[in-house]
């Protein structure tokens, strides 16, 4: 298990805010979380199989990310690109299909540490109750998971990958 955690804080009532640090340097990072192929391999639970429907990384760009369980249930992710500066930062918005309209705004930093990176997103929300919907849904946990896969996928990568 990663001795890494994601931490999540709740800044405002509007907001949340998640940090988690990574033992790989910021290049690495950034291009195995904007990487279609990538991305399959760790952005979602570890019993589902895990479809980037698309991943357009450019400003206006849209992505969508289906989660697929054993029963053959999908869960669909949807967003558009609104910033995105290599390797530092990614502005999207992001929503749960089902909740069409309550998504949130994601400002996600990628911070150089000697070698490792730390990744922040804030989340922001249009009100209390979409946050708080967020956070009811699982997030935490879900999120947690994905970024010990993502952690995984980074090491089994190495610099060859860059």
């Amino acid at each position: 298990m990663s001795k890494n955690k994601l931490e999540v804080t709740l800044p405002s009532d509007t907001e949340i805010l998640q940090t988690r640090i990574f033992d790989a340097p910021r290049n690495l990072v950034f291009k195995a979380y904007t990487d279609p192929a990538i991305v399959s391999q760790w952005w979602g639970p570890r019993d589902y199989e895990i479809i980037v429907d698309c991943m357009e990384v450019r400003p206006g760009g849209k992505w969508r990310v289906i989660h697929r369980d054993k029963g053959g249930n999908e869960y669909a992710f949807v967003g558009e690109y609104r910033e995105i500066v290599p390797p530092e930062k990614i502005v999207n918005t992001f929503e749960f299909e089902p909740w069409a309209g309550r998504g949130s705004i994601e400002n996600t930093a990628f911070e150089e540490l000697d070698g490792k990176t730390r990744i922040t997103t804030l989340s922001e929300f249009a009100n209390k109750e979409d946050r708080d919907g967020m956070l009811e849904s699982g997030m935490e946990q879900g999120a947690s998971e994905s970024l010990d896969r993502f952690e995984e996928v980074l090491a089994d990568l190495g610099e060859d990958y860059l």
